[in-house]
Order: structure tokens, then C-alpha cells, then sequence
């Protein structure tokens, strides 16, 4: 199935990019016309799945420089700002606290300290979560490690298989709200929102005035939904001796690991102090990296070490800016507006932020990938909203968090199909299913009654 899934979304991808190339469309410059069908039929590509992302990426960028739809400049402009320097850092310290076994030995600390039941144990996945997004700015090397120890707590409380998958659910669930608190708690996707947000700059701390508290608050609604609906079948009672021989088998701190803490200390004072000294995240994310790597000071971090920065993941980031830069230079992020959404803009602004949920989540719901999914929404709503005269943040931030926070398959979210199966997180897509269609209208309360009134309350509307 999966094989023909790719020929149909290829031959697709191809069709409606011709059709768009060569029907006349009104009011859009040759080159939005090119972006135009370039992008459809790179989405179209990237929602069947034709080929792994990086390529499909790549051969998006090779048709927008081939034919001279912007300037390369232009095309390949993130790879001259400090984002992409933030994401490659991220994943290089995501690696050393991994390896070093720092990560690790945080997390057994705290489940010998505080866990005692089934609930106290959906509460640690949650705050283990929120600690290690300080620590490690990746959501997927922090589920995994999470994941790790919490096989080692079904296995003492000897959990029925039914109770471990919605322990395993949970860990992955608990990634998408909590590492929206911070910005660099998803150093792949997040810094992208805020790249959306200029000429505004966002910054971390200017990222958790405006998210911090909303996401908290959502980590919260959903730590307590998969509470209700996850009940275990039996009463769960946490064998601690195992708990406790397993810490104790870590030994002391290793001098890597005591390294290891003191860069990563050392990046979160310099990301929480950024509006201070004034040297951007990415530049301070990438020099901590470097530092694991030198000698005496660092030896964390190995030429081996490189291997964890996913080439693929870089390209794809490429393209999905480029779609929303390319987009509005040449006219076609404003034309997608004029032509697709309402022309009266609602001034209410939780109408506003109830159709931009709406539409967010409609076209995710068809295309799966959230970064593609950005590059398409945002843009539009963007020029949708600008003669509001409103902060950028506000429709970047509403549509960011209906695209990222939204799921009802595992494909429409990768934290979510990352974990999906026997050798990861143990659940399936019925859990999955289960737990996102209510989800989805839980979607609008955050963006509505939670984000708009906060923002008010902080001066952004």
C-alpha cells in the first residue's frame, strides 16, 4: 500500500504542479506563478510521503533556483541566519547530554524522589519533560531517554501491557505541548516560528512571555485529559528498590557528565539573559556545541558526534522557509490571500483566532507535515492580517499552535509517529486516534481562551 501511495502522490505532485504552471491565473506575477506550482507539487509530494523529506526538499530548492523563480540569496537564506547554527548546536548538545549520561541519571533522580503511583507517574513524564527541555533541546532524544527509564518503572510495578502503552502514549504526547514552552525546547521547529514573526524579533525570553504561560497551561490540560482517559486497569504500586539499584548502578558523576552539566548550565543562563549581553541564541547554541568538543574543557562531544545532525532535517527546513520568503517576495503568499480567504478581515479577535485555528487545522489534517503545513498557513495569514495593523506574533503564534499541537493520525504529528510501535512508545494508531479527535476541539480553547486573553493581558493586542 505504502509503495503505491508514493507513485499516486508522485504523479499527482507532478499533474497539479503542470496544471498551475500552465493555466493563466489572474493577478499573480511569472514568478509567484513558478512558486506556485513548485510548492503545491513539493506539499503534494511531501504529504504522500514520495520520497524521505531531505529529498524532496532538495529537489524544490533545485527547481526555484533552476528556474530563477528569487535569488538564490533569497532561496538559501537560512542558511545565513543564525537558525539553522541553533538547530545544529541543539542537536549536538541533545547528543552529549544523551551520551554522557547526564540525561539519565536526572531522571532517575527524580522517579526514585517522587514517584509512588500510576497518576504520580503521567506527572513525572510531564515534569521530566519540562526539565529536560532545558537540558536537551530536541523532543525526540528527550522522549527516548524518558521512555528508557519509564520501561525500567512498568517493569518494577510489573504494569499490564494495556497501562504500559498509555505510560508510553504519554511520554510522547507530553513532547509536543511542554517543548513549546521554551524556544529552544523544540530547536527544530520553533525557532522557525519565530523566524515567521519579522521584522519582530523573538528571542527566548520574548518567546516565553508570549508562550511560556499558554503552553504550561496546556501541558496541563493535557497531563489531565490522559489522566481521565487513560485510567490504568489495576492499582499500580512502584517497586522503589529497583528504582533505587538501578540509580545506584549509574555510580558517581563522571567527569563528562559534571562537564557536560556545566555547559549546558551555562547555555540556559546565556539563553535566559540573550535581551542582556545581546548575542543571539543561535550563535550562543553553537559555541556551547563547539566547547563539548575541545580538549580538557569539553571531550564530550567526538567527530562521531556529527552523525547526529540530520542533513535531511536541514534541507527540509530549507524549503519550508524558502516557500514562505520565496512566497512573499514574489507575490504569491498575498495572491493566496486575496483569492482563497474572506476578503472582509474579522476585527473580533476571537473570531480571528478561531479562523485561523479552522483553517490551520483543516489543511494539516490533509497534508500531515507541520513544517509544510507552516510554510503554507502562516505566510497567507500573515498578508491575510495586515491591515489589522496587529503584532505578527499573534497569527504566527495561533496557526503555529493549531498546526504543531494537532494530531489525529500519527502521521500528522512526527512526535507522535516517532513513538508509534512494539519497540518504541508500545501504542498504536488506536490510542492516537482516541485521544486527538477530542484534542482537536481542545485546540480552540487554547488558541481562543487561553493564548488571545494572555496576550491582551501582555500588550501584544
Amino acid at each position: 500500500m505504502g509503495k503505491y501511495k508514493r507513485i499516486i502522490g508522485f504523479c499527482l505532485g507532478i499533474l497539479l504542479g503542470l496544471l498551475i504552471w500552465f493555466v493563466p491565473l489572474a493577478g499573480l506575477s511569472p514568478q509567484g506563478h513558478a512558486c506556485l506550482a513548485l510548492s503545491l507539487g513539493t506539499v503534494i509530494f511531501w504529504a504522500f510521503g514520495v520520497a524521505q523529506p531531505g529529498y524532496v526538499s532538495g529537489l524544490y530548492l533545485l527547481g526555484l533556483a533552476v528556474f530563477d523563480v528569487a535569488p538564490k540569496t533569497l532561496i538559501f537564506s537560512t542558511w545565513t541566519t543564525s537558525m539553522m547554527y541553533l538547530i545544529i548546536g541543539a542537536y549536538l548538545i541533545a547528543t552529549a547530554v544523551r551520551e554522557s549520561g547526564l540525561g539519565e541519571r536526572i531522571a532517575y533522580w527524580y522517579i526514585s524522589k517522587y514517584v509512588t503511583n500510576y497518576n504520580s507517574i503521567i506527572i513525572s513524564i510531564f515534569a521530566l519533560t519540562f526539565i529536560l527541555s532545558l537540558l536537551i533541546p530536541h523532543p525526540w532524544p528527550r522522549a527516548f531517554l524518558i521512555m528508557s527509564v519509564m520501561a525500567v518503572v512498568i517493569k518494577s510495578a510489573d504494569m499490564p501491557r494495556d497501562d504500559a502503552v498509555k505510560i508510553g502514549f504519554t511520554v510522547f504526547t507530553a513532547s509536543i505541548p511542554v517543548s513549546m514552552i521554551f524556544l529552544t525546547g523544540d530547536a527544530s521547529i520553533n525557532p522557525l516560528a519565530a523566524q515567521y514573526c519579522l521584522p519582530t524579533e523573538v528571542g527566548w525570553i520574548e518567546w516565553f512571555k508570549v508562550m511560556g504561560i499558554p503552553m504550561i497551561l496546556t501541558s496541563i490540560i493535557t497531563m489531565f485529559m490522559l489522566m481521565t482517559m487513560f485510567k490504568p486497569t489495576k492499582e499500580v504500586s512502584i517497586n522503589q528498590q529497583a528504582i533505587l539499584e538501578k540509580r545506584e548502578s549509574l555510580g558517581a558523576m563522571t567527569g563528562k557528565e559534571i562537564r557536560t552539566a556545566f555547559w549546558v548550565i551555562l547555555a540556559i543562563i546565556l539563553w535566559m539573559t540573550d535581551s542582556i549581553h545581546g548575542i543571539d541564541i543561535g550563535w550562543v547554541t553553537l559555541f556551547i556545541a563547539v566547547m563539548m568538543a575541545m580538549p580538557k574543557i569539553g571531550d564530550i562531544l567526538t567527530p562521531a558526534s556529527w552523525s547526529a545532525v540530520p542533513v535531511q532535517t536541514l534541507l527540509f527546513l530549507t524549503a519550508a522557509v524558502a516557500i514562505g520568503r520565496v512566497g512573499g517576495q514574489t507575490g504569491m503568499n498575498t495572491w493566496l490571500a486575496q483569492t482563497l480567504l474572506p476578503s472582509a478581515v474579522p476585527e473580533n479577535m476571537f473570531i480571528l483566532g478561531a479562523f485561523i485555528t479552522v483553517i490551520s487545522i483543516a489543511i494539516h489534517m490533509c497534508f500531515g507535515s507541520v513544517v509544510a503545513v507552516m510554510g503554507i498557513v502562516i505566510p497567507a495569514m500573515l498578508a491575510f492580517t495586515e491591515t489589522l495593523g496587529i503584532s505578527p506574533i499573534i497569527p504566527v503564534m495561533i496557526a503555529y499552535t493549531a498546526i504543531n499541537a494537532h494530531f489525529i493520525l500519527p502521521f500528522h504529528n512526527l512526535a507522535i509517529l516517532v513513538g508509534e510501535g512494539e519497540d518504541n512508545g508500545m501504542y498504536s494508531e488506536k490510542e492516537t486516534i482516541r485521544f486527538g479527535l477530542p484534542y482537536t476541539l481542545v485546540l480552540f480553547v487554547i488558541t481562543c481562551a487561553i493564548q488571545l486573553p494572555w496576550w491582551k493581558f501582555i500588550g501584544l493586542w
